[in-house]
């Protein structure tokens, strides 16, 4: 039998712990019979939360934590004096290669430093890069960086294009993606000073599949496999992605209750909206991954419910089976 997975789950971070996180870490064990979770936060708490499950307790254990990380709290700081919180303990799990993959809801700041500082990157990799995948017409695009390099380098950028072709190749299964860089037009000469210094670097880059500009409005309908931006842009991006998704579902259904006719029409069509509102559920994808890592580092919504937390430390199997660390310290590795 192959080798389980190891994955550390931050149970006290998020809206929502410990109580969707350990929900989320039991229905994702009961899922994968090649999982084995350590439940990272305070004891007895947890242990409570898990007593209200049924699951195999031989390929689940509880990692005690006495203290945590606040949302607010200044993360290197946080990072620095408290060493036994979830994260950081999950953190030096990963770093010990006690667990294969880390995956939180809790602070994004003090993910972000634990994952550069504590886990480390790999070997020639110059920033790690947050990755979330977004729903698109033509099925999901990986958007690189969506938060942790606000102020990067041409060189950063032609980084996260091969480190996201090597996911998305790799983990979600397209062969050749398609890589495009944010613009504000289609046009070579058009951007600010970071794009047009990057435009021909990744044009010359022959370990991708480089299609250009990429304007905001072609991101949902799948032009890219890849996305590629410095965070500020790509963070906008998500947000604006997610709010208007949010939006737009509100205005179906108050449209589909306004008058008697609408509400037959909704529930004649309540089944097939249903599964198309579906694949644009960004839930169903997990979290993001901070890749370039040394191990696998995932932080996933604040706010997420047990569903993105099973579907993020599911998501971890097959990056951990599919040695992406290694795949991509090999494409990183061809610069030299």
């Amino acid at each position: 039998m192959a080798e389980l997975v190891r994955v550390a789950v931050d149970a006290m971070g998020g809206d929502n712990a410990p109580g969707e996180v350990v929900k989320g870490a039991v229905e994702a064990l009961n899922e994968s019979d090649r999982l084995k979770i350590f439940l990272v936060g305070k004891e007895q708490i947890v242990k409570e939360e898990l007593s209200k499950y049924t699951y195999d307790t031989n390929r689940l254990e509880v990692v005690n934590a006495t203290e945590e990380i606040e949302m607010a709290e200044p993360p290197v700081m946080a990072i620095r004096t408290k060493k036994d919180s979830s994260i950081v303990k999950a953190m030096f799990m990963v770093k010990h290669k006690e667990a294969d993959a880390y995956v939180s809801a809790g602070s994004t700041g003090a993910t972000l430093v634990g994952g550069q500082v504590i886990v480390g990157r790999l070997k020639g990799v110059e920033r790690a890069p947050l990755a979330p995948l977004i729903p698109t017409e033509n099925g999901v695009s990986l958007l690189i960086d969506c938060g942790a390099n606000v102020d990067a380098r041409p060189s950063h950028l032609v980084q996260f294009a091969k480190m996201g072709s090597v996911y998305m190749e790799h983990v979600c299964g397209i062969p050749n993606p398609k890589v495009g860089i944010v613009n504000i037009g289609a046009e070579e000469e058009k951007g600010n000073a970071l794009v047009k210094e990057t435009f021909p670097l990744l044009k010359n880059c022959p370990e991708i599949n480089f299609i250009g500009s990429v304007e905001a409005r072609d991101i949902p309908l799948g032009v890219a496999d890849v996305i590629v931006c410095e965070a500020f842009t790509g963070n906008v991006i998500l947000k604006m992605y997610e709010g208007v998704a949010k939006t737009l579902l509100k205005v179906v259904k108050k449209g589909l209750m306004s008058n008697l006719r609408a509400k037959i029409g909704g529930l004649l069509i309540k089944p097939t909206l249903k599964n198309v509102l579906k694949d644009y559920d960004t839930e169903q994808y997990g979290g993001a991954p901070m890749l370039g890592l040394s191990g696998l580092v995932v932080k996933t919504h604040g706010s997420a419910k047990a569903v993105e937390v099973k579907n993020s430390i599911l998501q971890c199997v097959t990056f951990t089976e599919q040695n992406i660390a290694e795949k991509i310290q090999k494409a990183i590795s061809s610069e030299a």
